[in-house]
C-alpha cells in the first residue's frame, strides 16, 4: 500500500517535511517546484507511515485502499510523475534559523492579508523578538483563499487553519479595515517599523486588446470570481446570465472555476460558502453551455490536470471536444511517442483524448450522455472581435464574438500564428480569464512592463539607480507577477521573511523613530474604524454559525458596514 496526493493539493509543501524516506516530490530546492502542478508521492518508496496526511491543509493525501473511484485516478498521476523525474532520496535536511541579535526587537509591518502575507508572517513569528503587525483594507482576511478559490474547492481553504495558527501568535496584530494611503501613508509606516513587507496581490485583469472588449456583457473574469465570492467591492455588480452561451476565454484553472460555477446546479452551489447573492442569480441563469477559447494547443494548456478531470465529473454536464482541435507541436508530437514527453503534459493530452473520444462528432450537438449542459473546450482559437446587437451607430451589449483559427509555430517556445480561418461565436456574455496582473503602489517603484515592484529577493529597488531600498520589502504577485499558487506563495514569502531577518542580523534596518504602539491611535485618527484579531474571530464565528444552521461551510457576510457590525459583536 502507498499513499497518494489527490486533486486538493495546494503545493504547500507542509507535508515534504515530515516525509522519512523523501518521497514526496518536487520539494521546494528542486526547480520543478516552481511550475509544479501538485506534489507526488513516488509510490515505490513509500513507506506508508502515514506522517504526510496529518500535514497536509487541505486533506488531499490518502491510502491507496481509501481511495474512491474519482481518487483512483490520482494512482497514475502520482506514478506518472516518476517516469521521467529523477529524485534522490534521503531526508530533508532541516533549514537552521538565522541567529538574531541580542535584546533587540524587530517590528514588521506587513500591507495585505493573503497566502504570501501569511507564509512571511508565520516565517517572521517563529522568532520571539519579532513583532507582526498586519494590515488590510478589508475587514476580513485570507486574500484569495477567501475571495478567489471557487466555493466547491472547500478543501483547498484548509490553509485557513495554518494561517489562523499565526495570527494567533502574541507577537501578530490585526489592522483590518486599515487603508495603506488613505489612513496611514507609506513614510508613516517606515516611521513607526524597521521593515515593512508589501504583499498587495494583483488586483486588476489582463486585457485582450481587441475591439469591443470594453461593450456591455464583456467582463473580466477577476470580477465574476470576486462577486460570486463575495468580496465587498463587487457585491453589488450584476450580470446578464440570459443567454443559453457563455464564452470564457482563457484556458487556466479560473477559466475552469468560472464554466464550473455558471454549469453547476444552483441547489449544489447553495452547499457551498458561495455568496448569497450569486446563488440567487444562478438559479434564474439561462446559461447551458459553457465554451472555453486556448490561444494555444493542448500541450500548452495552462489548467492542472487535477482541474481538467474535474471537468468530467459534474452532474449533468458534457465535456465536448473536437478531436480535430487536439493538434499538438512537433515536440510534444515526438516526445508523446517515444515516452520522452513530460508526464504531466502527457497526462493532459490523454485526458483531452479521453474527453473527445465520449463527444466525436458532437461538437454541433448534444454530447453523448444527452446532458442538459456542456462545456466546450476549444484549441488553437483567439477572439478578433466582440460585436453589439445595437444598430450602426447605436450603443449594444455584446452579440457575437468574432475569432480566427490559430496555427502551431514550433520554436524554442511554441508559439502560434493567425490563420485566415475566421468563424463567429453567438453569445451575451464574455469573460476573458487571461490573467491577473499588479497596479502600482503609492510610494514605490513600479515596472509597469512585467506588473511588477522591481525587486531582488524581496528587497525593493529604487527607479532610477536600482539601488535596494532598506526596509521595503515585497512578496508573492506584486513581487513576482501573477503565477504560481499557494506553494509558490508559501515559498515566496519565506524567501522576503529571510530577506528581513538577514537584514535585521546585519544591521541594515533602521530603528524606526516612532514606537509602532501608536499606530491604532493614528489610523484611528484618520477615520480607520480598524478590526482587530478579536472583531475578526467575532466576524468568523458569526458566519459559520449562520452556516452551520443552513448547513453550509460559512454564510459570508459581503458588505463592509455588515462586517462591521459583527466585529463589533
Amino acid at each position: 500500500m502507498a499513499h497518494v496526493i489527490t486533486q486538493p493539493c495546494c503545493n504547500d509543501a507542509s507535508c515534504i517535511s515530515v516525509c522519512p524516506v523523501n518521497c514526496i516530490h518536487p520539494t521546494p530546492d528542486e526547480p520543478e517546484f516552481v511550475t509544479a502542478e501538485m506534489l507526488y508521492i513516488d509510490p515505490d518508496t513509500c513507506i506508508d507511515c502515514g506522517a504526510c496526511i496529518d500535514e497536509c491543509p487541505v486533506e488531499a493525501i490518502f491510502p491507496d485502499d481509501q481511495l474512491d473511484t474519482k481518487g483512483e485516478r490520482y494512482l497514475q498521476i502520482n506514478a506518472d510523475y516518476y517516469t521521467d523525474h529523477d529524485v534522490s532520496g534521503g531526508l530533508v535536511p532541516p533549514r537552521k534559523q538565522p541567529p538574531l541579535p541580542q535584546g533587540k526587537e524587530l517590528h514588521v509591518a506587513i500591507i495585505g492579508a493573503g497566502p504570501a502575507a501569511f507564509y512571511a508572517a508565520e516565517e517572521l513569528v517563529r522568532h520571539s523578538a519579532v513583532r507582526v503587525d498586519m494590515f488590510d483594507r478589508l475587514p476580513t482576511p485570507y486574500g484569495l483563499v477567501r475571495a478567489g478559490v471557487a466555493p466547491d474547492h472547500p478543501s483547498t481553504k484548509g490553509v485557513e487553519k495554518q494561517f489562523a495558527a499565526t495570527a494567533n501568535k502574541k507577537t501578530f496584530e490585526y489592522f483590518l479595515n486599515v487603508e495603506v494611503g488613505t489612513h496611514v501613508t507609506h513614510d508613516e509606516l517606515l516611521a513607526h517599523y524597521s521593515a515593512v513587507i508589501y504583499a498587495v496581490g494583483a488586483s486588476t485583469d489582463k486585457k485582450l486588446g481587441v475591439p469591443g472588449e470594453d461593450l456591455p456583457g464583456s467582463i473580466p473574469a477577476t470580477e465574476f470570481v470576486a462577486w460570486y465570492n463575495g468580496h465587498p467591492d463587487y457585491a453589488d455588480l450584476d450580470f446578464d446570465l440570459s443567454s443559453e452561451r457563455a464564452v470564457v476565454v482563457g484556458n487556466g484553472n479560473v477559466a475552469l472555476d468560472v464554466a464550473r460555477i455558471l454549469l453547476t446546479d444552483p441547489d449544489t452551489l447553495a452547499t457551498t460558502d458561495i455568496a448569497d447573492h450569486a446563488i440567487e442569480r444562478m438559479r434564474s441563469s439561462n446559461v447551458t453551455e459553457v465554451v472555453l477559447l486556448g490561444r494555444r494547443g493542448i500541450a500548452q494548456a495552462a489548467y492542472t490536470n487535477a482541474e481538467f478531470l474535474a471537468m468530467g465529473d459534474l452532474p449533468g454536464v458534457d465535456v465536448v471536444i473536437d478531436p480535430a482541435e487536439l493538434t499538438l507541436d512537433a515536440a510534444s508530437e515526438a516526445g508523446l511517442s517515444d515516452g520522452s514527453l513530460d508526464s504531466t503534459i502527457a497526462a493532459k493530452i490523454r485526458i483531452a483524448r479521453e474527453f473527445s473520444e465520449r463527444s466525436e462528432n458532437a461538437v454541433s450537438q448534444r454530447g453523448e450522455t444527452g446532458a442538459a449542459k456542456r462545456v466546450v473546450f476549444r484549441y488553437l482559437v483567439s477572439p478578433t472581435e466582440l460585436s453589439a446587437d445595437g444598430a450602426e451607430g447605436e450603443a449594444g451589449a455584446v452579440s457575437k464574438l468574432v475569432c480566427v483559427r490559430n496555427a502551431l509555430v514550433d520554436g524554442e517556445r511554441v508559439g502560434v500564428t493567425p490563420t485566415e480561418e475566421t468563424f463567429d461565436i453567438e453569445t451575451s456574455i464574455v469573460m476573458r480569464a487571461i490573467g491577473y496582473r499588479g497596479v502600482p503602489v503609492t510610494d514605490l517603484p513600479f515596472d509597469d512592463a512585467h506588473g511588477v515592484v522591481p525587486n531582488a529577493a524581496g528587497r525593493v529597488l529604487a527607479e532610477v539607480d536600482g539601488d535596494v531600498l532598506p526596509g521595503v520589502y515585497v512578496t508573492g504577485w506584486i513581487k513576482r507577477g501573477a503565477t504560481g499558487g499557494i506553494g509558490m506563495n508559501r515559498l515566496d514569502g519565506q524567501q522576503t521573511a529571510l530577506a528581513v531577518l538577514a537584514d535585521f542580523t546585519e544591521g541594515v534596518l533602521a530603528e524606526p523613530s516612532s514606537p509602532r504602539e501608536k499606530i491604532a491611535e493614528l489610523v484611528s485618527g484618520r477615520g480607520a474604524n480598524r478590526i482587530d484579531g478579536s472583531g475578526w474571530k467575532s466576524i468568523d464565528a458569526a458566519e459559520k454559525s449562520a452556516g452551520r444552521e443552513a448547513g453550509r461551510r460559512r454564510v459570508k457576510l459581503v458588505r463592509v458596514h455588515e462586517l462591521e457590525g459583527a466585529a463589533a459583536g
